[in-house]
C-alpha cells in the first residue's frame, strides 16, 4: 500500500508532527508550554489575547531564548459594540452579591475593548514569527497579505463552512475548523444569540469545510488522544490541535486548581455558557455557570471585564466554583505529563491507532524533517 500524501509543505516546514498545541488565553498557553511543545516536535502557540502589545513581546522574545523551533502566535479579532448597555448594567446588578461575596469591585465593562490589536499587528510585522492565528473573526485581506510578504504563515479559526469560505477569500493559509466540543471560547466570526446551541460536531464540520475549501485544515475540539488525531487525520484534516489535553502540564501557566478541576468528581460535565464573558464559552459547569449562565447578555467583551475580579478573587481564594473553568469535552481523559512526554504519547498513539487500521504509516508519521 502506498503511503499518503505528505502534510501540506507550510506543516511539515513547522513541525516534525501535526500535533498543535492550542492557544489558551488567561495564562495557560504561556511562553515555557509553547517552547516546549515546539521542541518536542509539535508547534506550540503564545496566547496573545488579554495582553499588551508589549506583553506579548516580551512573551514572544521569551520563547526565542527558549528554543529555535517555529511557533505561532494567536490574536483576538476587534469586536463590533452590539450589546444593550442596559442588558450589561442589570447583569451587573444581577452579580452585586458576587463582588460582595469575594470581597472585590466589578469591573469596568468598558476598558480594553479592541484587545491592541493594532498594535500586535505592528509588532508581528516588524518582527515576524512564523505562524500567527485570529480568533473571533477574519482579518482584512491585506492584513494577511502583509503577513505573507512578511514570510508569516495565517491561519484562520472557522466554525461553519460559510467562515471558512470567507477566509479563504480573505486569503489565509489554513483554517482552523473549530467543532463545538472544544473547550474556551467558541470562535464564531459573529456573536449571534440566535445560534446558541447550535454548534457543529468536529467531524461533521470537518466533511462540510472540506467540501467548501481546498485550504489545510486543523482540526481541534475535544482531541485528547492519539487515536482521536488518527480520526481527524483520516477525515481530511492535516493536522490536530489539542487544547485541554495540554492545559494540565506542568508547564502550563493554568491555575493548579483549574488542573486538578479537570479529573476531579466534583466536575463531570461541561457547558456552553455565557456567564464568565459574555461570548459562548465551554467549560466545566460549577456553580457561577449554572447560577448566572441563563441570564448572561451577549455583551463581549463587556461581561470579560465586568467579571475579571471575581474570577481571579475566586481562585485566590481557592474556590473553583467561582472560576472560569475552561474545558473541552474530553476533559477526564486528561494526563498530567510533562508536555514533551505528551507530544511524544501522542504520537505513540496516533501511530499505533494508525496502524490498526490498515494504513501504511512509513511516510505519514515519519518524522518530517526529510522534507525541509
Amino acid at each position: 500500500m502506498s503511503s499518503p500524501p505528505p502534510a501540506p509543505s507550510f506543516l511539515s516546514e513547522l513541525s516534525r508532527f501535526p500535533v498543535l498545541a492550542a492557544p489558551m488565553a488567561g495564562g495557560a498557553s504561556n511562553p515555557r508550554l509553547a517552547a516546549a511543545v515546539s521542541e518536542a516536535g509539535g508547534l506550540g502557540f503564545l496566547a496573545a489575547g488579554y495582553k499588551t502589545a508589549d506583553g506579548m513581546y516580551q512573551e514572544i522574545k521569551q520563547i526565542r531564548g527558549a528554543t529555535g523551533r517555529p511557533f505561532g502566535v494567536n490574536l483576538f479579532m476587534p469586536q463590533p459594540r452590539t450589546s444593550d448597555p442596559s442588558a450589561v448594567e442589570v447583569y451587573r446588578q444581577q452579580l452585586a452579591g458576587e463582588a460582595g461575596w469575594y470581597e472585590t469591585p466589578l469591573g469596568d465593562p468598558e476598558s480594553g475593548r479592541d484587545d491592541g490589536y493594532e498594535a500586535k499587528l505592528a509588532i508581528l510585522r516588524d518582527d515576524p514569527v512564523p505562524v500567527v492565528s485570529f480568533t473571533f473573526g477574519c482579518p482584512a485581506p491585506e492584513v494577511l497579505e502583509s503577513f505573507a510578504r512578511a514570510g508569516t504563515y495565517t491561519v484562520v479559526t472557522v466554525t461553519t463552512p460559510e467562515e471558512a469560505q470567507a477566509a479563504r477569500w480573505a486569503g489565509a493559509d489554513a483554517l482552523c475548523v473549530q467543532g463545538v466540543e472544544a473547550g474556551g471560547h467558541q470562535g464564531t466570526h459573529r456573536d449571534d444569540p440566535a445560534n446558541d446551541g447550535t454548534g457543529i460536531g468536529l467531524l461533521a464540520l470537518l466533511g462540510l469545510v472540506r467540501a467548501a475549501v481546498d485550504l489545510p485544515l486543523i482540526a481541534t475540539g475535544g482531541l485528547m488522544r492519539g487515536d482521536q488525531i488518527a480520526a481527524v487525520l483520516a477525515a481530511g484534516a492535516s493536522a490536530a490541535q489539542l487544547g485541554t489535553a495540554f492545559l494540565v502540564c506542568p508547564e502550563s501557566g493554568a491555575n493548579p486548581l483549574h488542573k486538578q478541576a479537570m479529573t476531579s468528581p466534583l466536575f463531570t460535565r461541561t457547558e456552553l455558557t455565557r456567564a464568565f464573558t459574555g461570548r459562548p464559552a465551554r467549560g466545566l459547569a460549577n456553580r457561577f455557570l449554572r447560577e448566572h449562565g441563563p441570564y448572561a447578555p451577549a455583551a463581549y467583551p463587556e461581561v470579560h471585564h465586568l467579571t475579571s475580579g471575581l474570577r481571579k478573587a475566586a481562585a485566590a481564594s481557592g474556590d473553583p466554583q467561582g472560576m472560569a473553568l475552561w474545558a473541552g469535552q474530553g476533559h477526564r481523559l486528561a494526563r498530567e505529563l510533562p508536555a514533551a512526554d505528551l507530544v511524544a504519547t501522542l504520537v505513540a498513539e496516533w501511530r499505533e491507532a494508525a496502524a490498526a487500521a490498515g494504513a501504511d504509516t512509513a511516510g505519514a508519521v515519519a518524522d518530517q524533517e526529510g522534507t525541509r
